[in-house]
């Protein structure tokens, strides 16, 4: 329930050019409301659990009543320190609440009490990547703020039922500047901020129950021209539909523009059903909202020792401990910043890197093999069927030469399948170690030499496929045991000698 700051002109001075659709520039901002993991409300200690009966959970302080009296919840304030100090912003000393006043049936007090002028949160950036080019996004500020209650309109024909059970919760509003250029980058974002709020433990990041919620703020213009209007998407509960949303919006106002009517500013909202955008109503300005101190609380006021506190208390963070992966384990950047998208996976890649002494193949099975599996089953690498140890004395197995990468994902294959538990007991029960025998070897190569006379002669006339032709031979009647490496060695040895 607020509104991107109007500094888009000034923000976009040396901002790069994302891909043109349709010969526009797209331009997004984005604001995100992540529900602080607090036990109480913002202003109260009415609870915030998920999935109560309606209006069970709002107290007379909740919804203003006369007498009643807000009282800043500590731990939301922590919270917001902390997502600060992961975002390298500065803290506020002093921050003011203020009333942002419009009437909605949920909000029944007639106002959202709200943080304009002075945020706790100033600044910062979010970095991620997009493919395998890094994107940094800058942040205005991120704000406390309480939620409105729920309007419920598809369980009662011709009637909307309120639910106030929201009505108090403690939430983060997240602004970024506009400086996101495509959908893609969008998602990207958002996955990104999701990370990051779960990873530090001050939102859960449900997107179904309503805990991170994201509106983007979306316009275009013609490369070199002045920022076009603005229309904002709410409420976007799904990275998919996020994408969708946004695409649609990009080539409806592209199509607006080109049919020579002017774009309006707006709250829309998308439809999944149809995968398109509706208007919901005007969008307001800030003066629309009549903000002013709220007279009922004081400054917020944060003690430098308090900042402090917080920080030492702080889990590493992923971008620290991608550098971290980097430096201790010689991966490349992406790869270190894909295995820190969540603390059970990074987790799972320190494990089987210390198992296997081989940190890059623990990182290529883990965002390959392991990965595939998982986005196909959409199950979280914490309900894994092979264990970080398992998939480490796999690696090692396969340094070590016992088995080949092929005979490697059948064990995986069977670990995954619950064929057995132990990577050497899969291993001999499907016969797949490795040949490292010369001797025996040396008489198979000898065999196919004598069983393939054209491919010899092709080869020795300087035909490459020829070679490939009879290394293929030689794994075929080795059963796929055979050493692919001794194989080249010693065929091309015996060809050439």
């Amino acid at each position: 329930m607020s509104e991107t700051i109007n500094t888009f002109e000034a923000a976009q001075a040396g901002r790069p050019t994302g891909p043109l659709v349709q010969g526009y520039e797209v331009i997004i901002g984005f604001e995100t409301h992540a529900q602080l993991s607090t036990a109480s409300k913002i202003f109260s200690r009415a609870s915030t659990a998920f999935g109560a009966e309606p209006n069970t959970q709002a107290c007379a302080v909740d919804l203003a009543l006369p007498g009643t009296l807000p009282v800043m919840n500590k731990g939301a304030v922590e919270r917001a320190i902390r997502l600060g100090l992961a975002l390298g912003s500065t803290i506020a000393p002093r921050s003011i609440f203020a009333r942002k006043n419009y009437f909605y049936p949920d909000l029944p007090k007639g106002y959202q009490i709200s943080q304009y002028e002075i945020p706790v949160v100033q600044g910062g950036t979010v970095s991620f990547y997009l493919g395998d080019e890094q994107k940094t996004v800058r942040l205005v500020r991120a704000h406390l703020e309480e939620d409105a209650g729920k309007s419920l309109h598809e369980d009662f024909i011709g009637q909307s039922g309120i639910d106030l059970n929201r009505a108090g919760t403690p939430l983060l509003e997240i602004v970024t500047e506009p400086d996101i250029r495509s959908s893609a980058e969008a998602v990207a974002y958002a996955r990104e901020l999701h990370k990051i709020v779960t990873w530090i433990g001050i939102c859960d990041g449900n997107m179904q129950e309503g805990s991170f919620r994201c509106d983007a703020n979306v316009s275009v213009r013609k490369p070199g021209d002045k920022l076009g209007t603005r229309r904002e998407i709410k409420n976007l509960n799904s990275f998919k539909f996020m994408q969708q949303a946004i695409d649609y919006e990009v080539r409806w106002q592209i199509g607006e523009i080109e049919d020579g009517r002017a774009v309006q500013q707006a709250t829309v909202l998308f439809d999944p059903d149809t995968g398109e955008t509706r208007a919901m109503r005007t969008k307001e300005d800030a003066a629309d909202y009549r903000y002013f101190p709220d007279p009922d609380l004081p400054p917020l006021v944060i003690a430098a020792e308090w900042v402090e506190q917080v920080r030492g208390a702080m889990p590493e963070l992923p971008r620290a401990m991608a550098q971290r992966f980097v430096a201790d384990y010689g991966l490349p950047a992406y790869d270190a910043a894909q295995l820190t998208q969540s603390k059970a996976m990074a987790a799972y890649f320190e494990e089987a890197a210390r198992a296997s002494g081989q940190a890059k193949l623990a990182s290529n099975w883990i965002m390959g093999e392991l990965s595939r599996r998982l986005n196909a089953g959409e199950t979280g690498i914490d309900a894994a069927p092979v264990t970080a140890a398992q998939l480490g004395r796999l690696i090692g197995r396969i340094t070590d030469n016992t088995i080949s990468n092929n005979a490697a994902r059948q064990v995986f294959e069977a670990l995954w399948n619950g064929e057995g538990s132990e990577v050497d007991a899969v291993i001999e029960a499907k016969g797949l170690r490795q040949m490292n025998d010369d001797g025996a070897l040396d008489a198979i190569l000898d065999a196919v030499i004598a069983a393939n006379p054209d491919n010899v002669a092709q080869f020795k006339a300087g035909k490459d496929k020829a070679f490939n032709a009879l290394v293929g031979q030689a794994m075929k009647a080795s059963k796929g045991k055979a050493n692919p490496g001794q194989v080249n060695a010693l065929l091309r040895k015996k060809l050439e000698g």
